[in-house]
């Protein structure tokens, strides 16, 4: 199962990549046919803003599925592993809970937006709000199939805390081990 949603998220990501090279394309694009020549793509504003829409949600499944989302984790590594499992199985349901809430808020203005079309591509705007239907199903799953690691017992005492502070202090904590480990292999 890991598998097929690393393959999954690996599609993911070259979709992303993929819309923001269309994006630059498009943007610079039109810069240059502003500025040079006195002309411009009319599509291209608001193409671009409709990948960034997408990219940005689905960059966000991504980042959930890695636990790349910061977080504010200094209590919950003090707790001992059961507050660490309870922590994370509050945290999922209220995620789950807000994903339910998206989900809904989405779809009604994916259907209220159906019929309604954008002022030059002419396409429905529907387009927009699908990007929070596509997020909230994905994100769901994601979320669920964590919890239910958690609850099944599969998940490792070293995944209890999917958060991390900062980056820096990933950053700090991996600098700091692998000096210890060179200061343990002098000894």
């Amino acid at each position: 199962m890991n598998q097929w949603i690393d393959r999954c998220c690996t599609a993911v990501e070259a979709l992303i990549a993929a819309a923001l090279a269309v994006m630059v394309v498009l943007v610079f694009g039109n810069v240059v046919l502003r500025y040079g020549f006195n002309s411009g793509i009319t599509v291209s504003e608001e193409v671009s803003r409709w990948l960034f829409i997408w990219m940005t949600f689905l960059g966000a499944v991504v980042a959930l599925k890695e636990h790349g989302h910061l977080g504010v984790d200094m209590v919950v590594q003090k707790l001992p592993p059961i507050g660490k499992k309870i922590c994370l199985a509050v945290g999922h349901v209220v995620m789950l809970y807000i994903v339910w809430l998206l989900y809904q808020g989405s779809m009604a203005q994916t259907r209220i937006n159906w019929d309604v079309t954008a002022p030059v591509t002419g396409a429905s705007m529907a387009v927009v709000y699908l990007s929070g239907v596509v997020f909230s199903v994905l994100a769901a799953f994601i979320l669920a199939l964590d919890l239910l690691r958690l609850l099944t017992g599969r998940l490792a005492e070293s995944d209890l805390v999917m958060v991390q502070e900062s980056e820096e202090a990933v950053q700090l904590q991996q600098i700091l081990g692998s000096q210890g480990d060179a200061t343990g292999a002098h000894k």
